[in-house]
């Protein structure tokens, strides 16, 4: 029995609607149930509808990550109609996704995690006012700082994709504008441009001497930038030891490629990785206001329970690969791509190994896109020949996997008589911020929040928010 309960919520600093029901015992959460409370319904929307209509609607689900949408729905219809992305082709869809999921980074790093430590209750500590300086909402320097390089950054979708968000670059078979020798030039300038905010204000060193850590002990003595700042608060609160998740980690591999993904897929547990099966993913809805059963996306409907059955909490499904709960996001990423530094912080598991894990890739993800930048040729073809099943007869299903900044984001469509008969979208706070699944197993934030101290004047525990903001939630994308 617990000896009080809490609801937190709406948040700040989280994209959409959330609330977190606690137990409280003997000063610390007991156990905790995450709710996404808004119902949005984007797969009823679908069904019926021509399947070209998917790379319009389904970047709708979010102004943050549409470009994940755009492209999660592009290599879906890409894989019902046997297509293809020419080389150059997925080198731009690349780059468009690659900026994308950097500005989700450095947004979420300045002005959803950071500003958390320039609370009252944190005065007198060592590193405060440094904080307060970089970091205090619509004046911190470092917040400024970011904005404008995003800002510039962006440029490159602007380029790329003509706007952002909600651009419809991203097709099948390609992109629909390529690149002039101008534009290249241009996009290498404007990159070289956010290598120096990065090495000047977050990292304040070479993008590979961050990249080269190798462990944990590497980690500790880093203390350069605005990454310096937040290890040194990890430490002095101990972030490390604070949001243990399941300890499962997935990625379905990033920035697909003609000769493969750029990052690998796989589950990462124990400090081993094993392959990715998608077929074993199923969702449960036995905690969600969902009617029906436990099904794979394939097989998958949305049929929202309105009479909000008491034993369910939540509007977000279940997700489980393989029976069990799976963290996705960057650390996942990277430990499942095998570097030594993430693989250690997956094993630490809790809010410090989350950021990191995003810093350590942001460091990795701008090397890449000076990469593909570097190899794009005007000359050659961007877009390929592509079709779907024809109207009346067509038949086909397809899946499109990425990653968005937050994690696995999966795509499931079946078409029959040439229009949608089912979509089915798994997205990364999905994964994150499930509720309980059949067997009683809590979702990944609900089991990182077992033991957050809770003080007894809080009723909105400032552990709770770090631990919640580590996984940076976009709840609108989780209930699509």
């Amino acid at each position: 029995m617990s000896e009080r309960q809490l609801l937190v919520g709406p948040f700040n600093r989280v994209e959409g609607d959330l609330e977190i029901r606690l137990d409280i015992e003997g000063g610390a959460v007991r156990a905790a149930y995450a709710n996404s409370p808004l119902f949005r319904g984007f797969e009823m929307m679908l069904p019926g509808k021509d399947p070209r209509d998917a790379l319009t609607l389904t970047p709708r689900i979010c102004g943050i990550c549409s470009i994940s949408q755009s492209a999660a729905a592009a290599f879906a219809l890409a894989d019902a109609g046997r297509a293809e992305m020419p080389e150059q082709g997925a080198l731009a869809a690349s780059i468009l996704h690659g900026v994308e999921n950097m500005a989700d980074h450095v947004t979420h790093f300045h002005l959803f995690f950071m500003p958390d430590f320039c609370r009252p209750s944190y005065a007198g500590r060592a590193w405060h006012q440094r904080a307060l300086q970089r970091f205090t909402a619509m004046e911190g320097s470092a917040a400024k700082t970011m904005v404008e390089a995003r800002a510039r950054l962006l440029h490159i979708v602007g380029m790329l994709g003509g706007k952002w968000p909600h651009t419809l670059a991203i097709q099948p078979g390609g992109v629909t504008r390529a690149p002039d020798a101008r534009d290249k030039v241009r996009i290498q300038t404007l990159l070289r441009a956010f290598r120096r905010f990065l090495e000047t204000s977050l990292f304040g060193a070479p993008l590979e001497a961050f990249v080269g850590l190798s462990s944990l002990r590497d980690l500790d003595v880093w203390s350069t930038g605005d990454a310096g700042l937040f290890l040194e608060i990890a430490g002095d609160l101990d972030l490390a030891s604070l949001g243990r998740g399941p300890g499962r980690y997935l990625s379905a591999g990033a920035y697909p490629m003609p000769s493969g993904r750029v990052s690998r897929a796989g589950v990462w547990q124990g400090g081993a990785v094993t392959a990715f099966d998608p077929a074993q993913i199923v969702e449960d809805v036995s905690h969600a206001w969902m009617l029906g059963g436990a099904a794979h996306p394939a097989q998958g409907v949305t049929a929202p329970d309105e009479e909000m059955r008491e034993e369910a909490y939540s509007w977000c499904k279940a997700p489980r690969l393989g029976g069990q709960p799976v963290e996705v996001g960057a650390l996942a990423r990277q430990a499942v791509d095998g570097h030594p530094l993430a693989q250690a912080l997956a094993a630490e598991g809790g809010v410090r190994a989350r950021i990191t894990g995003r810093l350590l890739e942001i460091a990795r993800l701008q090397i890449w896109l000076e990469d593909w930048a570097a190899r794009l040729d005007p000359a050659a073809c961007f877009m390929g020949a592509w079709t779907l099943p024809e109207a009346g007869s067509g038949t086909g299903t397809g899946v499109g996997l990425v990653e968005a900044a937050r994690g696995t984001l999966g795509h499931w469509l079946r078409i029959e008589g040439g229009k949608i008969a089912s979509y089915q979208i798994v997205a990364p706070t999905t994964w994150n911020f499930s509720p309980r699944d059949a067997g009683g197993a809590a979702g990944p934030v609900e089991a990182a929040l077992v033991g957050c101290p809770v003080g007894e004047a809080e009723d909105t525990p400032v552990s709770v928010q770090h631990v919640v903001r580590s996984f940076d939630p976009c709840m609108v994308c989780t209930v699509h």
